[in-house]
């Protein structure tokens, strides 16, 4: 199949590019001997997770559903943090967890011993409190008043016989410098516990396959922690396996005019691609330029009712016409794993670009995927 067969809307995975990001990866784990798992809560395409187990150490999950998925589909190693644990999860999650992340001394009370017995690993969650979000406190652990992890005022070392690790996760797409200085405030606080522990997980918000990463600063904080303190140290990107590994194909319905060229598309920012909105940003689209790069200007949105279901704006070399079809980059992460059928919006295609540059559709959608939700 040809990229001009397919069905729109359509996410599409390519094979090579995704694999280059893993080979990455991979190198990272093989100069340092850290591991580093898959964050399913960014990308949790199962066609491709023989793949992604051919080069990472396995998967990390925020719940029951994404637990029960890196056991059943991977079946590598497989972690789990959440704010809380429910009384009628736990033991499931146990069974498909080898390490089990508590967020406070309370719930680590509550359930370490359980955890303990099937011989599975207990970490507790810590809060360094040291932002580096730059005032985005919706992608900030470390906001205050945040939810997560425990701070250095409320720690209770009395409490820590049987937890085998600590765990931190304070960054969102940055590079390696803000590891460093995160690094700098964790021992600052924490370092008379370091030295009890097995093994430290830096959480994830790494773009290691991102151009002007810093792999080597990188490197070195995971071998500060080996070296230093003895540990066995684990990073859990999402971003970074699927980054700009993915595309998302769509269709011009009709273009309209009200103050300015506006196209309608048969995807949809709200649906399909919430984190436009949600972070805000502007994904790169083939073919197109800036607001006055290109003469023909166009406002990109949705078929939904609501009124801020727009993409952006983008300048083209010659006029969109329906029928005319885009392609937006970096379309696997955060995409698929939050897309929703608002307004009975299909959801999009999956189709994968293999080695040889052809196309294959993996799964499709229909009305019953949007019946099977309500009541």
């Amino acid at each position: 199949m040809r990229i001009e067969e397919l069905p729109t809307p359509c996410y599409v995975i390519d094979e090579v590019l995704l694999e280059k990001n893993l080979e990455i990866l991979n190198g990272v784990m093989k100069r340092t001997e850290c591991k580093i798992l898959l964050a399913q809560k960014a990308f949790s395409m199962t066609t491709m997770y023989p793949l992604i187990g051919k080069y990472l150490s396995g998967t990390t999950a925020s719940g029951l559903y994404e637990a029960r998925l890196g056991y059943e589909e991977m079946g590598k190693e497989n972690h789990i943090f959440s704010p809380a644990y429910r009384e009628d999860e736990i033991n499931e999650i146990i069974s498909f967890c080898d390490h089990i992340v508590f967020n406070s001394f309370s719930q680590l009370e509550k359930y370490k011993e359980k955890v303990l017995h099937y011989g599975k690993k207990t970490g507790l969650r810590i809060n360094p409190e040291y932002s580096t979000q730059g005032g985005r406190s919706l992608y900030d652990p470390c906001a205050p008043f945040s939810r997560f992890g425990v701070t250095k005022k409320h720690f209770r070392p009395e409490l820590l016989e049987g937890v085998s690790g600590l765990h931190f996760h304070t960054l969102c797409q940055q590079n390696s410098d803000d590891l460093e200085t995160t690094l700098d405030v964790v021992e600052e606080k924490f370092e008379p516990w370091l030295s009890q522990m097995e093994w430290i997980n830096f959480g994830g918000g790494y773009h290691i396959t991102r151009e002007d990463y810093d792999i080597p600063r990188l490197e070195a904080c995971i071998m500060r922690m080996q070296d230093k303190y003895g540990l066995e140290v684990y990073l859990e990107p999402g971003e970074a396996v699927a980054l700009n590994a993915g595309y998302l194909v769509a269709t011009v319905l009709d273009t309209v005019q009200n103050g300015m060229e506006i196209a309608i598309l048969d995807t949809s920012a709200t649906c399909h691609m919430p984190d436009v909105l949600e972070m805000p940003y502007r994904p790169p689209l083939l073919g197109s330029g800036e607001a006055g790069e290109n003469p023909y200007l166009y406002r990109l949105g949705g078929q939904t009712c609501l009124s801020g279901d727009t993409i952006g704006d983008y300048s083209f070399d010659q006029p969109l016409k329906s029928g005319d079809r885009l392609v937006f980059g970096n379309m696997a992460v955060y995409t698929m794993v939050k897309n929703n059928t608002f307004n009975g919006m299909s959801l999009p295609s999956i189709a994968v670009k293999n080695k040889d540059g052809e196309y294959h559709i993996v799964h499709e959608f229909s009305y019953s995927d949007f019946r099977m939700r309500l009541a």
